[in-house]
C-alpha cells in the first residue's frame, strides 16, 4: 500500500471512529461516511437524500422557498362567497390569502372548509366575515424554527413579510416538508387524462408516461420519438439506468428531476425550464 493510499485509509478510519463514538469532526465528515454507506447499499439513495435534506434544512430561510407575492392565488376581502367559488375550484388549494387594497396587504386566510360550510347554508356573506387570522413571519426566519411554530399553532400557511411589513409571499407546511422529503405531489395535481401540470412560470410536474408527441406539442419542441414513446423512456435512456428519486438530466433547455420511481419504472418527473442562454451552453458542451 502506498503512503498516499495509507493516508487515505487512515483518514477514512479516523472519520469512522469519530462517527461511532458520537464525535464526528464536522458535518462534512458525517456526510462522507453516509455517502460511503449508500455506495455499499447500507442505506438507499432516497434515505441518503432525506438525510441530506435534514442536514441542510436549518440553513434555509423562508425567503429561499416562499411562493412570491405575484404568484399567490388570493381572494378579495369584499368578495361574496359565490363569486370566489369558481376560482377555488380551478386552483384547488385548501387555503387562500385574503387581501385588502392590493397583494401587499394580506388581512387574513380563508379555509375552503369554511367556505363550503357557509355556502351550503346559503348565507349571503363576504370573505372577510369568515376568514381566519393570518400568521405572519419575516423573510429571514429559519425553516426549522417555522416548522416548530407550524406544529405548535397547528397552522399550515404563513404570510411572509418584508422589512416594511408588506406581504412578500407565502409558505405552507408542505413547502417546508418538501425540503426534507422532496416534492410532495397532491392527488389533485392531475386530472385523470392529464399528463403535464403547471406549478409556476418555469416549473412543471409531468407523468413519466407523457407521450413524447404530446410533450412536443405542449412545449413546441421536437424531441425524437423514434426509439421511445414516453418521456420516462427518454429519461431512462439518457441516464443509462433506472433512476432513483432526485436524479436529474438536462436536455436542451429542459431540466428533468425524478420525483417518484420504483424498481420497475419512473412515475413522476419535475421539469424546470432553464434560461435559453444556459440551454445553449449545455448544447455546446455535448
Amino acid at each position: 500500500m502506498s503512503d498516499e493510499q495509507g493516508g487515505e485509509h487512515r483518514s477514512w478510519l479516523e472519520r469512522l471512529g469519530h462517527f461511532l463514538t458520537g464525535e464526528p469532526e464536522d458535518r462534512e465528515d458525517l456526510m462522507v461516511f453516509l455517502r460511503d454507506a449508500q455506495k455499499r447499499h447500507v442505506i438507499d439513495p432516497e434515505a441518503l437524500s432525506m438525510i441530506e435534506g435534514v442536514m441542510q434544512f436549518s440553513e434555509l430561510r423562508v425567503r429561499d422557498i416562499m411562493v412570491p407575492r405575484a404568484q399567490m392565488v388570493v381572494l378579495s376581502q369584499d368578495a361574496e362567497l359565490e363569486t370566489v367559488i369558481p376560482l377555488v375550484i380551478e386552483s384547488a388549494h385548501s387555503r387562500y390569502p385574503v387581501i385588502g387594497e392590493d397583494r401587499t396587504e394580506v388581512v387574513g386566510i380563508l379555509l375552503v372548509k369554511d367556505l363550503l360550510d357557509h355556502s351550503l347554508k346559503k348565507r349571503n356573506v363576504r370573505v372577510n366575515e369568515i376568514m381566519r387570522t393570518a400568521q405572519f413571519v419575516p423573510e429571514s426566519k429559519r425553516l426549522n424554527v417555522l416548522l416548530r411554530e407550524f406544529r405548535a399553532t397547528r397552522s399550515h400557511m404563513a404570510i411572509i413579510v418584508d422589512e416594511y411589513g408588506a406581504a412578500a409571499g407565502l409558505v405552507t407546511i408542505e413547502d417546508v416538508l418538501e425540503q426534507i422529503v422532496g416534492d410532495i405531489e397532491d392527488e389533485h395535481d392531475f386530472g385523470e387524462e392529464e399528463y403535464i401540470f403547471l406549478k409556476s412560470a418555469r416549473e412543471y410536474t409531468l407523468k413519466a408516461l407523457t407521450p413524447i408527441d404530446e410533450f412536443n406539442d405542449y412545449f413546441r419542441c421536437d424531441l425524437s420519438d423514434d426509439e421511445f414513446d414516453t418521456m420516462g423512456g427518454v429519461i431512462v435512456h439518457q441516464l443509462g439506468h433506472l433512476p432513483s428519486r432526485g436524479e436529474r438530466v438536462d436536455i436542451g433547455r429542459f431540466r428533468f428531476i425524478v420525483l417518484q420511481s420504483d424498481s420497475r419504472r419512473v412515475h413522476l418527473l419535475k421539469l424546470v425550464l432553464m434560461p435559453e442562454q444556459n440551454a445553449e451552453n449545455d448544447d455546446v458542451g455535448d
